[in-house]
């Protein structure tokens, strides 16, 4: 995979889209503040009618960033050739999404599906932008996805679907097996262990880091406080959000990283830039943890002069005494929009690309792009690949089961591009400046609490 092709999912995790774009956002789209509120199940779509409706010459939009998607539309096109899928990429992350909301608020140019990543979900639903699907998809379809992911994609009440999931970040770690073992560190199991190897390896040797601590991504630390048991974000689908970014659990993990940080037992460089490649690449970091299931793909391209010296594990745990916790970093979902005019069309047009077998084992194995279906997940065709890059090790394997010990009970604001772009204004330049990242926890709660009450919302 080269460099070019994996770039479009880091700016898809990286949104730092400015203060202002973000107050304009909800300006914009907002519907009022119900657009998530229950109003009852809707009536299910018949057989017979979906039948006509994929028979019927009809022409959809499809915005998206995945590359070489193309493919997977031919085999839906191929499934029903009375449809025909015209592919955009109108942009990449911000640049997605400012278009998407430009055209909703016009009432015109607005694709009939679009790709959405979890964080974002309840933001356009808040604006009364997208289909329920539960009327078009079949009721057992939840049952074909990992429940944590399934859950990201469901209205807060959990009585809409929103969009259908495309690929997920479960989170673990990746190591330099020639690195950790020329110091006879042990690759750590426990946040502990992490520490105590970070500051030996580090003492050993001045020039390498176990890992690197970006201030420039609040998807990568909003992922840290879901594994440590923070719960910072939460709408009620109307009025109502819960802010608690200081909580004992967040101050937990912003104390960890401080430690860490003023020792100088980690590096703080800004993630997804050319040192951090070279450091990737050079052994300056002989690791790259915690990190998400995109990464190893990712990585293989980065730093491919490192062939064969990596392995994965599982994320450090803070309590070892318990089942394994991970989170999740990333993950994205395909939406019907709710002015499209072909709705059983769009809706199966999202289903399919997610759903079928071989669309899914595609998405996979070719875009790859880290399953979200329990049948991708456990095929042999995903789990027993052993790439050479990380020793033989099925390291698709290790990341299956660790989407098995996500939490599913992580909501989010619905105005998280403004939550990430605060929070990289207070505690990522407390990461970058090596400063007070704990004190800087109060600086993001006192903003996201400020502007969700210019926003008209009550703050829980």
């Amino acid at each position: 995979m080269s460099r070019t092709k994996i770039t479009w999912r880091r700016q898809a995790m990286g949104l730092t889209a400015g203060m202002a774009v973000a107050a304009l956002a909800l300006t914009a789209c907002s519907g009022g503040g119900s657009g998530d509120k229950a109003t009852g199940p809707a009536a299910a779509i018949s057989q017979a009618d979906i039948d006509k409706a994929m028979t019927t010459p009809t022409k959809l939009t499809f915005w998206t960033w995945v590359p070489d998607i193309e493919n997977e539309v031919k085999l839906f096109e191929a499934a029903y050739p009375a449809i025909t899928v015209d592919v955009v990429n109108v942009g990449q992350g911000a640049d997605h999404y400012k278009k998407m909301r430009s055209a909703l608020q016009a009432g015109k140019g607005a694709p009939d599906v679009a790709q959405i990543e979890f964080q974002h979900v309840q933001s356009f639903a808040l604006g009364d932008n997208l289909l329920d699907l539960t009327p078009y998809i079949p009721a057992s379809t939840s049952a074909d996805y990992v429940p944590w992911v399934w859950k990201q994609v469901l209205s807060t009440d959990g009585s809409k679907i929103w969009s259908i999931p495309q690929d997920s970040g479960p989170m673990g770690g990746l190591y330099r097996d020639d690195i950790l073992k020329a110091h006879n560190i042990a690759v750590p199991t426990t946040w502990d262990e992490f520490a105590t190897a970070a500051k030996t390896l580090h003492a050993a040797d001045p020039n390498v880091y176990l890992t690197n601590m970006p201030g420039n991504d609040m998807g990568q630390f909003t992922a840290m406080l879901w594994q440590a048991g923070a719960r910072p974000f939460g709408w009620d689908g109307d009025k109502q959000v819960t802010i608690n970014v200081t909580s004992p659990e967040a101050t937990k993990v912003a104390q960890y990283w401080q430690d860490l940080i003023q020792a100088g037992d980690v590096s703080v460089d800004p993630d997804f830039t050319d040192t951090w490649y070279q450091g990737l690449a050079n052994g300056k970091y002989a690791g790259w943890a915690p990190t998400a299931a995109w990464a190893p793909v990712f990585l293989q391209g980065t730093a491919a002069n490192t062939s064969g010296l990596w392995r994965a594990a599982n994320i450090p745990q803070w309590d070892a005494s318990g089942s394994p916790v991970s989170a999740n970093w990333g993950g994205s979902s395909d939406a019907v929009m709710k002015s499209t005019q072909n709705p059983i069309a769009a809706a199966q047009l999202a289903l399919w690309i997610n759903h079928d077998p071989a669309s899914t084992l595609m998405l996979a194995n070719t875009q790859f792009l880290f399953p979200t279906t329990n049948a991708t997940l456990t095929s042999k065709e995903f789990s027993d690949l052993a790439p050479e890059f990380y020793g033989g090790q099925k390291v698709n394997q290790v990341f299956a089961d660790i989407s098995k010990t996500v939490p599913e009970d992580f909501s989010w604001l619905p105005f998280m591009d403004y939550a990430y772009s605060a929070g990289q204004e207070s505690v990522g330049k407390a990461i970058a400046d090596k400063g007070d990242i704990v004190g800087a926890l109060k600086a993001w709660q006192d903003a996201l609490t400020t502007y969700a009450k210019q926003q008209g919302f009550t703050v829980k």
